[in-house]
């Protein structure tokens, strides 16, 4: 059965198109252990203190060639100054996640990608932690560096329904209330609730100095709205119906969610977030890689 879970969250080919991604975080963090990212934390001496095998994008000049000699593999030097970081994921699992069939789900679609992006965290000895939420908040993994994180919030994710409406704002407040300063928020939903609340939570956070990433799951079909033939609109959070023809639709329909999505763009910039807006019927692991990619030329040129 675990296996069998693990092969529902992670693929091996989208894996491979982002193992040699480094996920670095662009601010400076606070962790508890030994790592490879910059502390805020002044006032200690840079020593010595371990080594962890490298990973891919790691800064060469950190390895040590003397165990490399001794031991034929690479290994990084640590120092007491610099730290590990915490990721955050945050998984809205509410009714309207569940529209669209197989991969295409965005519910789906959005747990394989922060399973994904956990397990590449993971690999570089950071920690992450879930948390999924609807109206509240409905499990909680707490923060860890093991390999055996990655089975326990899959395992979680292959429990959830996704049946109950959303409180956005709330849930976020919430689940922030429970972190540190200074770590990584990374936040999966359609967003489809109210912004001003929504704007209100990512302000909190930024005040303590979380870094967020706010990843908007959109299935094609809402992005695109390509129906041709008499439909059935059915509501997923709101008991509603309309039998219509979508060409009566599509102008009006199209011009509301480019709007709604310009919208959380600009509520993203104004809050010094990332926004990256996802549609289901792409290939995730092309999604991941063109996002690590621009973060990591966004990081180097900063």
């Amino acid at each position: 059965m675990a296996k069998s879970v693990l092969s529902r969250y992670l693929d091996p080919d989208v894996l491979t198109q982002v193992a040699d991604r480094h996920f670095d975080p662009k601010e400076l963090v606070i962790g508890n252990l030994a790592g490879a990212h910059k502390s805020p934390l002044a006032g200690f001496a840079v020593e010595f203190a371990g080594h962890r095998e490298y990973v891919p994008g790691d800064d060469p000049k950190h390895i040590d060639w003397r165990v490399y000699f001794n031991r034929d593999k690479y290994f990084i030097k640590q120092y007491e100054l610099e730290t590990n970081f915490v990721c955050h994921l945050i998984l809205d699992v509410s009714a309207s996640m569940r529209y669209g069939e197989g991969k295409q789900q965005k519910l789906l679609s959005a747990a394989q990608m922060a399973a994904t992006l956990g397990y590449s965290v993971i690999r570089q000895s950071d920690k992450v932690s879930l948390t999924t939420f609807d109206n509240q908040i409905r499990g909680v993994i707490t923060p860890s560096n093991s390999m055996g994180q990655i089975m326990r919030m899959t395992q979680h994710l292959d429990k959830t329904a996704a049946v109950e409406k959303t409180a956005l704002g709330d849930c976020l407040d919430d689940a922030v209330s429970r972190m540190g300063r200074r770590e990584i928020v990374m936040i999966f939903s359609d967003f489809f609730g109210d912004l001003d609340q929504l704007e209100a939570s990512l302000q909190r956070m930024r005040y303590h100095r979380h870094e967020v990433v706010l990843f908007q799951v959109l299935h094609h079909d809402e992005l695109a709205f390509e129906f041709d033939t008499m439909t059935k609109f059915v509501g997923l959070e709101i008991p509603d119906e309309l039998l219509t023809q979508p060409d009566d639709l599509r102008e009006e329909y199209l011009r509301a969610i480019h709007q709604f999505n310009d919208r959380l763009r600009s509520l993203a910039e104004r809050n010094r977030s990332e926004y990256i807006l996802v549609d289901t019927a792409r290939n995730m692991g092309e999604t991941l890689s063109d996002y690590l990619n621009l973060r990591n030329r966004v990081r180097s040129r900063g």
